[in-house]
């Protein structure tokens, strides 16, 4: 085998939960450039662009869209999966969502809202998608950590807990698992030009104040994930055990 037929993803079958848009449709649609057949996922309806794409390349997919806070949508996903393509080789738990709020007046219903969704689904999701790779002996977890997993930011308390969380989760399962063939490890997206910052990209001095800090001087894309994805989810990084893998444009160094 080569070194470039290790990233390959021919006859892998891939989960990426909220790859409807932004950071999960880069990583699907390099999925499925790769080979893998996915299933595409979103709250709501998949973005016609990211079906698209994926299209284009000529595998497998399907569509779903469900709330992963709630236990009969994250069953049918990982079921939906094995029942199409006959396995689930490769779960990416990337849906999430954000809510801005000083401390003091963070409500609990943001605080819910934050941990259910970018923390408990992912255990979750992982759990029952787990069991499954546990049986055949092999899979792919991947998870979508945050810069907030090292740091605290500003008024996103619930978000730093949960991304913090997902980084310790990521370690917990591969200490579990890495001697029955699966691999869990995390992405810790920099700041990307997604919809959960366009907040911080409309006001001028924040972004202005973020861009000074990053090496590489932009914001991120959802393309700058998908060697790391690709990566994540191949043989190549079969040694690769509970690692919080940085795409940041140089943040953290400075």
């Amino acid at each position: 085998m080569g070194i470039l037929d290790l990233f390959s993803l021919k006859g892998k079958n891939a989960l990426v939960t909220g790859s409807g848009q932004g950071l999960g449709a880069g990583m699907a649609i390099a999925f499925a450039q790769a080979g893998a057949n996915v299933t595409l996922h979103n709250y709501d309806a998949v973005r016609d662009e990211t079906i698209e794409e994926v299209r284009k390349t000529g595998v497998r997919y399907i569509t779903r869209s469900g709330d992963v806070c709630d236990e009969a949508i994250r069953k049918m996903l990982v079921d939906d999966t094995v029942k199409e393509f006959g396995s689930i080789d490769i779960l990416v738990n990337n849906a999430g969502t954000i809510r801005r709020a000083p401390a003091a007046e963070h409500s609990e219903e943001f605080w819910n809202t934050v941990i259910d969704t970018n923390l408990n689904s992912v255990w979750f999701l992982s759990q029952y998608a787990g069991r499954l790779m546990l049986k055949q002996g092999h899979g792919k977890i991947i998870n979508t950590a945050s810069l907030l997993s090292f740091q605290g930011g500003i008024t996103v308390p619930g978000y730093a807990a949960a991304k913090g969380g997902v980084a310790q989760l990521t370690k917990a399962l591969a200490n579990e698992w890495a001697d029955k063939g699966i691999n869990v490890n995390a992405i810790a997206p920099g700041y990307m030009a997604t919809d959960n910052t366009t907040a911080l990209r409309a006001d001028a001095a924040r972004s202005a104040a973020i861009l000074s800090r990053i090496p590489m001087g932009r914001w991120g894309l959802p393309s700058d994930l998908a060697g790391t994805a690709v990566f994540l989810a191949s043989e190549a990084s079969n040694y690769v055990q509970g690692h919080v893998l940085v795409v940041d444009g140089g943040w953290l160094c400075r």
